[in-house]
């Protein structure tokens, strides 16, 4: 097989994930194309070429996927139909269209989870907001839209009866509370080969409220046996999509030590960003890898990690300045990520550091000081 970077790779969507992905491709000598709605998207200087258009319009995503060789996404909010007819014409689009009409509905993805025997939570589907009230039996719970959720924004969470009014009226699922003890995250890839790795384990810790993750550390520090079966599992998942790419899977550990999948991304995601300074190879060089049927890269830790999301200050809107992240940077073992998004606004992404060392509780200190002393305003 001859390596030729003159393939011509597009990508749906030009937030912080496609700009990393550009970054690692730049390392391949490679030259990625994006489309994203935002004139100011942060892959706007970096793509080699930038179209501001809308993902989710049949006719712009065709047009722009035409002369691409291979197309991908950064985000599963897309036109599907657009890439199924890219599909037909014989373009590579991964991951396929198939898999990001179920990935995309979260109450698709759960029934697929039902039908595969892939283990998750309890959960029914929600017409209007008036349906939950039949429901009431499966509080405490969440209230999660079917489509266009994310970074925490579609899920609601209803403790009790007399929190159902903050249900969506949009069709939505309501799923039951598991009694976990951790929630973790392991990324798979797999290439057209079929061949798969995946990332070491992670644990995630999530904002009290946002439902955003607030920090990251690898490597998990839960039994072994439950990490191996979580990598199992992981690997069964995108073998039972016959997926090509990566995947993000998010699964709770149960009191009792067993495991459910809770959601899985179809894409790169915000628990890997760790495997840039983290891993031997990043996330975003294995995508790349698995979409141009590559052999898959070295997944192994070089120590450990901890990753810390960026949010826009509650109290601030406007022009972003950064505070602590002079200080931040004196610190050994210490990688700022800042994403080229000029406004802030309340919990917005709007980059993440990533402590790097050989002690991970070392680290787990040293990163809860340094959240509340980094911050975003305007």
């Amino acid at each position: 097989m001859t390596f030729d970077p003159s393939i011509s790779i597009g990508v749906l969507g030009g937030g912080q994930l496609g700009r990393m992905m550009i970054q690692s491709a730049m390392d391949l000598n490679l030259e990625i194309s994006c489309i994203d709605p935002d004139p100011n998207a942060p892959c706007k200087n970096l793509a080699s070429h930038f179209v501001n258009g809308d993902i989710t319009n049949y006719d712009e995503v065709l047009a722009f996927g035409d002369p691409c060789d291979v197309i991908t996404v950064e985000i599963e909010n897309v036109n599907v139909e657009a890439l199924e007819e890219l599909e037909r014409r014989g373009k590579k689009v991964f991951p396929q269209p198939s898999v990001l009409r179920t990935i995309k509905d979260k109450g698709l993805q759960k029934q697929f989870y039902l039908d595969h025997d892939i283990p998750t939570s309890e959960f029914v589907f929600i017409h209007q907001k008036e349906d939950l009230q039949d429901y009431t039996d499966m509080l405490p719970a969440a209230n999660k839209l079917r489509t266009d959720g994310y970074d925490g924004r579609g899920v609601q969470i209803i403790k009790t009866a007399e929190q159902l009014d903050k249900g969506f009226e949009a069709p939505s699922i309501l799923e039951k509370f598991v009694d976990y003890q951790k929630e973790i995250s392991v990324i798979v890839a797999r290439n057209e080969n079929g061949d798969m790795t995946t990332f070491p384990v992670v644990e995630l810790e999530y904002h009290p409220e946002q439902n955003l993750v607030e920090f990251l550390f690898s490597p998990s520090e839960i039994d072994l046996d439950i990490r191996n079966r979580a990598r199992e599992l992981a690997e069964t998942v995108i073998s039972k999509f016959d997926m090509v790419g990566l995947l993000a899977v998010e699964m709770f550990v149960t009191k009792d030590g067993n495991l459910m999948v809770n959601e899985c991304a179809p894409r790169t995601h915000n628990s890997g960003h760790h495997t840039i300074e983290g891993n031997i190879t990043s996330q975003f060089e294995q995508h790349i890898r698995a979409i141009l049927n590559l052999p898959l890269g070295d997944t192994d830790t070089k120590g450990s990690a901890v990753m810390i999301n960026l949010l826009g200050h509650p109290d601030h809107t406007g022009l972003a300045k950064y505070e602590g992240i002079d200080q931040a940077m004196g610190i050994k073992g210490m990688h700022v990520h800042l994403y080229g998004k000029k406004h802030t606004k309340p919990y917005r992404k709007m980059g993440h550091v990533t402590l790097v060392g050989k002690d991970l509780q070392t680290l787990k200190q040293t990163a809860r000081k340094l959240k509340e002393s980094i911050k975003i305003i305007a």
